[in-house]
């Protein structure tokens, strides 16, 4: 390695899914340095409660430049009570015009238990196809379990906390040690 680089932070896997009325985060609590592993229980999915209203999210990236797009999805959610679509658009402009923001690595998935939606810096707001969305370095192996289990007569819970057993299976910057929160409308 050479003297100016920084080996990069790996870690996190989000799950979403949307089934029977409700939404399930799941997140794994994995933070890796290059090959270490730093840490194996952060908790990566977390309830807001900006204006009385029940929102769950879950990032994935850099942890500081997640809690700040949080924080930012806040205010955004404050501005627009009860529009989860029109916060997550408006985050997702700023983000991409801002200078400061864009140098945010992370990306979340949100929900207010109807809706389901992927927030990127490259500005997209994305609500993802067949009701799962998962994001991180296991992100595309949880999104494969899951969709593969949509259509089973498993709950959304039980989908995501499979899904999210896959991926640490295969993932080495994912662990089993989940956090999972639980919204409906």
């Amino acid at each position: 390695m050479a003297e100016n680089e920084f080996p990069g932070w790996h870690g996190t896997t989000i799950c979403g899914v949307r089934k029977g009325g409700e939404v399930v985060i799941a997140g794994d609590g994995q933070v890796s340095l290059g090959d270490t592993v730093i840490k194996g229980s952060a908790r990566k999915v977390r309830r807001l409660s900006p204006g009385g209203y029940d929102i769950v999210s879950g990032f994935a990236g850099s942890t500081a430049d997640a809690f700040t797009l949080l924080e930012r999805l806040e205010t955004k959610l404050e501005q627009t009570p009860g529009q989860l679509a029109r916060a997550c658009v408006e985050l997702a402009k700023d983000w991409r015009t801002d200078k400061y923001l864009q140098k945010l690595e992370a990306m979340l998935i949100v929900t207010d238990g109807t809706d389901l939606f992927v927030v990127t810096g490259a500005g997209d707001v994305l609500e993802p196809e067949h009701d799962v969305a998962a994001i991180g370095s296991g992100g595309n192996y949880a999104l494969a379990a899951a969709r593969a289990m949509i259509d089973t007569d498993k709950n959304a819970e039980t989908i995501a906390r499979e899904a999210m057993a896959i991926a640490s299976d295969i993932c080495v910057y994912t662990n089993g040690n989940l956090t999972v929160e639980k919204i409906s409308k």
